[in-house]
């Protein structure tokens, strides 16, 4: 929607003006580009019009939002206005009121925060981005994103601090704040801050204070921490806190105020209430299923594919090489990583735009994820091909696929784990994701081979005996990968990844501690036939099955336990407590409340049923091809 200034637009909805800082509170220049550069001469286009150069002076300076947390109502103006200046539907919010709150009757107090895109110094948004939506422009310093070159899988959401992305589940794609650009070419500020009742937010070149205004604060209770990205919004709050400042959705979190520094960090928020449970529905009903299969799928096929290799050097693999069962076992690994790389695939937005994951090799994780994983899974297909054959041309392409493979192993195994090193994911951001991740490798890959070469009656006491040595190792590396997790997450310093420890501990307690079980069991059970030098058929299919459990449910509690450092959100849709309430009761099937599933397909494979149901063949296929194309 392009903006239009009125002859009688109010003072309060117009820009104001710089007071002349050259730098931020961290240092870095409020200029978005220097004098000379050709961008100050060339035109600005914005809705496909031409703007002068030189029509505002302040256009290449860093811009961002003022808050002023004494003079907010949670009237939610903000919201609406946001929402309608950028025609959204009723369950996208770009810009989102919550709450933290402290105290007793009589002396109970309540701060509200509204956020929206804070258009940081250092976005990770578009550094993650595998598609390249994002854009840090020079005018405004505004970070923009196209909804059109997004696919929908959403990795933008988890590496944002302030929860800024907004994933559509109906269009399978992001969309976000974009500091309302045509607005402010016009001289008049971004939607929501004309609409804001109370005066509490403002905005304009960053570090220019307001008039009548005395702070100018990067921080307050409940916002989340600044130094992942330097995000560009400045806060007033001036009256007397609480020690300790609740959040009042699910999350067990208060913020707790150092008395040393005055600042206020997360610590978790213990509840008489909660107990040990199981939670199967939540664990095993997490929107992160397809992640949970691609990682398992894809760490199981690659260290299977390693050992296998070891034929060429350890003679109880060569053997196994040279038997029947190795054909059957690469196309059991093929179609596994298959199976992994379509759910993750279809856990995508827009699955037919996957191509696009490729586009930002510079800088994003998961585009280096996806090239190393597509070029392990071209390297499993060429050996596995290969293989048919039995001659010198075949066996130097087998040589040269599988390094191939094994490189895509390396690249891709790296990144995988690095893209759960996100800052604004405490509970991921930690040495044992790596730990992890190696160990699904060592005691999947060695239960698939042991499998495969039991269903074909190659199982040799010499494999046998390989194949445990790498399960107890595997075991041990992920036993000492989960102490040294329990031990950081308990610390004070932990924050988010504090309280999502307490969740597995109490929530999801019950299945923690069957996975830790069957953990201990199958070092046990490995060790047993180790010393005892079995390779009997019923212990390794036992030995399996416990690795295979333990693996899923530790995978599932990795995915569904992680809390982000984003806003407290407090209010209907924007807490998870409330939006599971309203499925078990109904009320979140009501598309008049604005409630779309945080599923990608779910919402379409609704549609799909109504489609069929209620619509002539014409109007059907009319419909399918709407839904499906978006």
């Amino acid at each position: 929607m392009t903006a239009f200034r009125r002859n009688n637009e109010p003072d309060y909805a117009l820009l104001r003006w710089s007071s002349g800082k050259t730098v931020n509170v961290y240092g870095a220049p409020i200029e978005t580009v220097s004098d000379d550069n050709p961008l100050r001469k060339a035109p600005f286009i914005i809705n496909n019009e031409s703007a002068a150069n030189d029509a505002h002076s302040n256009r290449y300076k860093q811009h961002g939002f003022y808050f002023n947390a004494d003079n907010c109502i949670a009237c939610h103006a903000c919201e609406a206005a946001c929402s309608e200046k950028n025609d959204n539907p009723a369950h996208i919010a770009f810009r989102s009121v919550g709450f933290v709150e402290g105290g007793t009757y009589p002396s109970y107090q309540r701060i509200n925060i509204s956020m929206a895109c804070n258009h940081c110094d250092d976005p990770v948004c578009l550094k993650g981005c595998p598609t390249r939506a994002y854009t840090k422009f020079a005018e405004y310093g505004a970070v923009l994103q196209d909804p059109d070159i997004c696919f929908g899988c959403g990795y933008c959401t988890w590496v944002c601090p302030y929860n800024a992305p907004q994933l559509d589940p109906v269009k399978g794609q992001v969309t976000k704040c974009n500091m309302c650009v045509d607005r402010l070419e016009e001289g008049l500020k971004p939607a929501c801050v004309a609409a804001c009742l109370g005066n509490a937010l403002d905005f304009g070149v960053i570090e220019d204070i307001p008039e009548n205004r005395t702070q100018a604060k990067t921080e307050i209770p409940g916002f989340p921490r600044t130094d992942i990205t330097h995000p560009n919004i400045r806060f007033q709050q001036t009256r007397t806190t609480q020690r300790d400042m609740l959040r009042v959705d699910d999350k067990p979190l208060k913020y707790h105020r150092d008395d040393r520094t005055g600042r206020y960090k997360p610590v978790v928020n213990k509840k008489p209430t909660d107990k040990r449970e199981w939670n199967w529905k939540k664990l095993l009903g997490s929107h992160e299923n397809a992640h949970i299969a691609f990682t398992l799928s894809a760490q199981a096929v690659m260290g299977a594919f390693l050992i296998l290799l070891g034929g060429y050097g350890f003679e109880p693999v060569a053997q196994l090489q040279n038997s029947s069962a190795m054909l059957p076992t690469l196309l059991v690994m093929v179609a596994l990583m298959s199976f992994g790389l379509f759910k993750l695939n279809m856990h995508l937005g827009k699955p037919h735009r996957f191509y696009r994951g490729f586009y930002n090799l510079r800088l994003s994780p998961v585009s280096r994820e996806i090239a190393g994983v597509s070029a392990f899974y071209t390297g499993l297909l060429g050996y596995s091909f290969f293989a048919l054959f039995d001659n010198a041309f075949t066996q130097a392409m087998q040589i040269l696929f599988a390094a191939l493979a094994v490189a895509g192993i390396a690249f891709g195994g790296y990144f995988m784990y690095k893209l759960y090193r996100i800052k604004a994911r405490p509970f991921w951001d930690h040495w044992q994701t790596a730990t992890s991740f190696i160990a699904s490798g060592l005691t999947l890959g060695a239960s698939l081979v042991a499998l495969m070469a039991v269903v074909f009656s190659v199982l040799t006491p010499a494999l046998a005996k390989l194949l445990l040595v790498l399960v107890c190792v595997g075991v041990v590396l992920e036993s000492v990968g989960l102490l040294g997790h329990a031990s950081d997450m308990q610390s004070e310093d932990s924050g988010e990844g504090a309280a999502s420890f307490y969740l597995q501990i109490t929530r999801y307690g019950k299945a923690y501690w069957l996975r830790n079980a069957l953990l201990a069991a199958s070092l046990l059970l490995a060790v047993v036939m180790l010393a005892m030098g079995s390779d009997n058929v019923i212990g390794f299919v036992l030995l399996a099955a416990m690795l295979l459990v333990s693996n899923v449910i530790g995978r599932a509690l990795f995915y569904v336990l992680v809390i982000p450092t984003t806003m407290p959100g407090a209010f209907f849709w924007k807490n998870m407590g409330f939006v599971e309430h309203a499925r078990e009761i109904g009320l979140a099937k009501m598309p008049q409340l604005g409630v779309a599933y945080e599923t990608h397909h779910a919402f379409k494979v609704d549609e799909l049923i109504d489609t069929i149901r209620n619509t002539t063949m014409k109007q059907k296929w009319r419909q399918l091809r709407s839904i499906f194309t978006g």
